[in-house]
């Protein structure tokens, strides 16, 4: 049997570029090289190789994370070549990124999400429009980024100013949401036409970390996570619908895990992440296992929806 083709590109030049090379090796340490040949790019250094090999390319996997990867613009840089990829297309890679334009389309999914203000950086004393719509505690974040990169809970108002200041270090406008306490849980999808939940993660940050950060996904033995998530069957259904109503309200394609917190009255929807992480015990690929498919196998079906 031919072996297929496969450009495998991470790194990239975002925040995130060290979580993407780490993810990216564990996909080539998984890939079956019995079924696949598989070359691999660095697109802050490697564009010009991928545009002298496309056509010797049959499938790209884009294990990259934030900006340049998962924001639509590698995806239109390989429609260009003509090389099909996994995961979602420009559209729904560009909308899910941003923070403030997926919130507005899950409203009008009719999902829950927690009350918010948009803040340009040219507002006139912000700390006071946020005091006057939003009662503390609230979650101050960056229009783009991942992996809660400029990522604030403010649980006193005297830190208001810095967490703005911080998430403005990213963008000229950021998200201020209520925080909203209860579980976080996490809804993985799969699927182009057809779209199927898996099994729901829950996720329980460690006592030194004030919720899911940087350092608490990606420090090992930070955090505990739990698959199948504690809740009931009925909460279960619920959160597995959502999750699965936001990929399709985002125009998102082949998979996608949106974050969720189940407070006391509801699920809200938190954000969606295109290019979930993609190691073995990443979330996403826990809750692929929990549903019967190894982390090679998983790969595989990737790469099989790309080709559709």
């Amino acid at each position: 049997m031919k072996r297929l083709n496969v450009a495998l590109l991470c790194g990239g030049s975002s925040a995130e570029r060290e979580v993407s090379l780490k993810s990216g090796e564990q996909v080539y340490e998984s890939l079956d090289k019995q079924r696949y040949q598989v070359f691999r790019y660095d697109p802050r250094d490697d564009l010009s190789r991928l545009v002298k090999d496309a056509q010797k390319i049959d499938v790209a996997l884009i294990i990259m994370h934030g900006r340049l990867g998962e924001d639509g613009t590698i995806q239109g840089f390989l429609e260009l070549l003509e090389i099909p990829y996994h995961g979602s297309g420009v559209i729904g890679s560009a909308l899910a990124i941003n923070k403030i334009a997926s919130k507005k389309l899950y409203q009008q999914e009719g999902l829950p999400v927690s009350p918010y203000l948009i803040l340009e950086k040219s507002a006139n004393d912000p700390v006071a429009l946020v005091l006057d719509k939003l009662s503390i505690p609230v979650v101050v974040k960056p229009e783009h980024e991942g992996s809660s990169i400029g990522l604030s809970i403010v649980k006193d108002e005297r830190m208001l100013d810095k967490a703005l200041q911080l998430s403005w270090t990213y963008d000229n406008r950021c998200l201020v949401e209520k925080y909203i306490k209860g579980t976080e849980v996490t809804g993985a999808v799969i699927g182009n036409e057809k779209v199927e939940a898996l099994p729901l993660v829950e996720i329980i940050p460690g006592e030194s970390y004030g919720f899911f950060n940087y350092e608490a996904k990606y420090t090992p033995g930070a955090s505990t996570e739990i698959c199948p998530a504690r809740l009931d069957e009925k909460k279960t259904r619920k959160a597995q619908q959502y999750a699965i109503r936001a990929h399709k309200a985002l125009m998102c394609r082949g998979y996608s895990r949106t974050d969720m917190i189940v407070g006391d009255n509801d699920i809200y929807i938190l954000e969606t992440n295109t290019i979930p992480g993609m190691t073995p015990t990443s979330l996403y690929p826990q809750a692929a296992a929990a549903a019967g498919m190894s982390f090679s196998e998983l790969l595989d079906r990737l790469i099989e929806l790309a080709l559709e």
